[in-house]
């Protein structure tokens, strides 16, 4: 893997997350250096009255700047956007943020599915696409997408998730590049 990619290959990571996520997700921000040169669009699982709690803890663990995605909020390298309560988060081709609220996809609202297939839109080739620990199917519709686009995609393994779920039904779609435990998503971030 090292060295087959390079930074000019690739413009964006996006990341699905659900049951066990800000476990995962804290793992994953906390090793991450300040110069990461990606931007990384992340949809987690979360009711719709969600206080903030997930961001304040995710905040706290991240050397990358963390927020809640605005609409019509230009896409920079280097930040984590989390998708909001309530909202699916989309990326426009003009490289900026949308939200809206739509029927929820496999039962919620944020959705990966949503994420993921209009990222793998925009970005085609150069989009990374990851799958961690959740309960349900979303996600898988959204790698299928990001294949069919050219874009790189990664499924937590399920035997380190916290609920394999959601990595199953990835994997079952037979359109995964990557299957690597948790532990080891940060080394294969930093060698893109």
């Amino acid at each position: 893997m090292k060295g087959k990619y390079s930074a000019n290959e690739y413009k964006a990571i996006v990341i699905g997350a659900s049951a066990g996520r800000i476990n995962a997700l804290g793992f994953l921000f906390s090793e991450l250096e300040e110069d990461f040169p990606f931007p990384l669009l992340v949809t987690k699982h979360v009711g719709a009255k969600d206080d903030g709690g997930a961001l304040r803890v995710l905040v706290r663990q991240s050397s990358l700047p963390v927020r809640l995605a605005r609409d019509k909020e230009a896409v920079m390298a280097g930040s984590i956007y989390l998708a909001p309560a309530g909202y699916h988060m989309q990326v426009e081709e003009s490289g900026v943020i949308s939200l809206n609220m739509e029927p929820p996809v496999a039962f919620v609202r944020p959705s990966i599915d949503v994420l993921f297939q209009s990222a793998a839109r925009v970005y085609e080739h150069a989009l990374v696409a990851i799958v961690l620990t959740g309960a349900n199917s979303d996600g898988a519709d959204g790698i299928r997408a990001v294949k069919d686009f050219g874009g790189t995609t990664v499924v937590q393994c399920p035997d380190s998730s916290m609920i394999s779920t959601m990595p199953q039904a990835s994997l079952g779609t037979g359109c995964v590049d990557y299957q690597l435990p948790l532990e080891e998503i940060p080394a294969f971030l930093d060698q893109l």
